[in-house]
């Protein structure tokens, strides 16, 4: 009868195996742990120019109120005051003359979504001499109307959408809500639209002078 016997200290374990799955898992690991230290430096490297153009944009935003306000109080002077007065007006003529009725409803129409319609709409010049909207519109649902306060701030012909109010309403048409809101219009330039030549008076020919009577006498 044989028994056989076991005098190791320690068990017998494969040492191989060991190291190939932990150290697999380890290398996985490692490369992993790599990435994310790459994406942290690049996001903060990104943030840094992010911060930098950020600041760099507040200089000029500065800046640029600074010479608005020193323009504002040379305009203010009582001597400046009629020529403040008149590019007011000026200004006025040109931006109601640059309003399209047909260009805002086509660009309404773009952006409005399904089962939405407007009711009314009325455009004024505000204070920066931008045209402003004030519009009612109906529909079925408030997410509706925020869906067309989204397709408003993402086209390029309207700025700083605003939903004012909501109101219920029963109408034969399927409408459940109305909606005011307001926001500024931001007119689109014809392609062959060129700014006025200034225009200047023609050259006149310097006009000859008669001969004196005393001149036709002499003879040369």
């Amino acid at each position: 009868m044989r028994i056989d016997i076991n005098l190791a200290s320690q068990p017998y374990e494969d040492a191989r195996q060991f190291w190939m799955r932990w150290g697999t898992a380890l290398g996985i690991l490692s490369v992993l742990t790599l990435v994310l230290l790459a994406l942290d430096i690049t996001g903060w490297i990104n943030a840094s120019k992010d911060r930098a153009a950020m600041a760099q944009k507040r200089i000029l935003i500065a800046d640029r109120k600074r010479i608005e306000a020193e323009a504002q109080r040379v305009l203010s002077l009582p001597e400046n005051r009629t020529t403040r007065d008149e590019s007011q007006y000026l200004n006025n003529l040109i931006e109601r003359k640059a309003f399209s009725w047909t260009r805002v409803l086509e660009s309404l129409e773009r952006v409005m979504p399904p089962r939405v319609h407007l009711v009314s709409i009325s455009p004024q010049l505000d204070e920066d001499n931008e045209l402003a909207l004030n519009m009612t519109v109906a529909g079925d649902s408030r997410d509706r109307a925020i869906e067309l306060t989204r397709q408003m701030e993402e086209s390029r012909r309207f700025a700083q959408v605003k939903l004012k109010r909501e109101s219920q309403i029963e109408s034969q048409t399927g409408d459940t809500e109305t909606f005011e809101m307001s926001a500024i219009y931001i007119p689109e330039l014809p392609p062959d639209s060129a700014s006025p030549k200034p225009v200047t008076p023609k050259s006149v020919p310097p006009a000859k002078s008669k001969p004196t009577a005393a001149q036709k006498g002499v003879k040369h």
